[in-house]
């Protein structure tokens, strides 16, 4: 049999083209999609960014709210949605509630009235110029399309939503195989330049007592649904957790390839879709933080994969 051609680069061929890169200050793409917490999360040209969350903690909502924004603070940039269980115009209703101040229920119930005129106004002042430069997948809600798609309309930026039901192309044997091609596709879509945010359906932890449950300390890396090749193909992994006081929300940072975790606090107000970072605190972090962290990073580590339960989305 004939052995396979050894492939290999040699690290003196790379030293040069890194040196100049790291002694002339040139720093990697990044795409700024927020401010305060929401701008350390690092979506760019290479990257693959996974967000999951349990129903209702507004996984959807903060990767609109990301695009958009993202859309708004780099007048270049392009980007297309995949989003499997949302048409387009349900998508603009929650972007027109988050930039008007408009409860989405009236808006989606097409209940507005004069009161409402100046804020609906102003937040399509803000719409209609992105609208050129944003596109939404039609089905076939796939890989294959997508990336059709992103190349017709010169995409910097794809948004998935939700992953588990986006097909890659070829035939695999389960929900779980189909999941790990979708990633190794993503991969290459991220070596090919794009940046890439994926949103992904979380199943349910088991609390002290065996409970099936959502609660923030069930869940960790392993319950991103059809764990494996999810947590291990992303560049960065957030897990949104909701906290005690109400609307409260975490992401707790549970990967981060290029540099240090660092979890947002976050207030989602559900009924404008709207994410908004609290104040930083400077006081001084409880005695047991660092060992919440390193537990969740423990749990992403060797947990085997979540059962297929009933996740969801929003």
């Amino acid at each position: 049999m004939k052995a396979p051609k050894a492939s290999y680069v040699v690290a003196a061929d790379v030293l040069g083209g890194w040196r100049d890169d790291l002694l002339t200050g040139k720093a990697p793409v990044l795409y700024p999609a927020g401010a305060g917490e929401l701008a350390q999360i690092e979506i760019g040209p290479g990257r693959v960014v996974l967000l999951g969350g349990p129903p209702g903690t507004g996984k959807t909502a903060l990767a609109g709210q990301l695009v958009f924004d993202a859309l708004r603070m780099t007048p270049d940039l392009r980007a297309v949605v995949c989003n499997v269980e949302m048409p387009p115009d349900v998508q603009l209703d929650r972007q027109l509630a988050r930039l008007s101040g408009v409860d989405l229920d009236l808006i989606h119930k097409r209940q507005l009235g004069a009161v409402h005129a100046d804020r609906v106004d102003r937040a399509f002042a803000t719409l209609e110029p992105l609208a050129e430069r944003l596109a939404f997948c039609k089905a076939p809600f796939d890989l294959a399309n997508t990336a059709a798609v992103a190349d017709d309309f010169g995409a910097a930026w794809i948004t998935l939503d939700y992953i588990q039901r986006i097909r890659p192309p070829g035939t695999q044997a389960d929900r779980r195989g189909s999941v790990d091609a979708t990633m190794v596709w993503l991969r290459q879509f991220a070596d090919a330049g794009y940046a890439v945010l994926v949103v992904s359906a979380v199943g349910r932890g088991r609390d002290k007592n065996g409970k099936s449950t959502y609660a923030a300390d069930a869940l960790g890396l392993a319950s991103f649904k059809e764990s494996g090749e999810l947590e291990y193909g992303a560049d960065d992994c957030y897990l949104l957790a909701p906290d005690k006081e109400p609307g409260a929300v975490t992401a707790w940072h549970l990967k981060s390839r290029y540099g240090a975790q660092r979890d947002l606090k976050l207030i989602f107000d559900g009924a404008h879709q709207r994410f908004t970072p609290t104040e930083p605190d400077t006081s001084t972090p409880p005695a047991d933080a660092g060992r919440l962290r390193s537990a969740l990073t423990a749990l992403w580590n060797r947990t085997p994969a979540a059962p297929d339960n009933d996740g969801g989305t929003e």
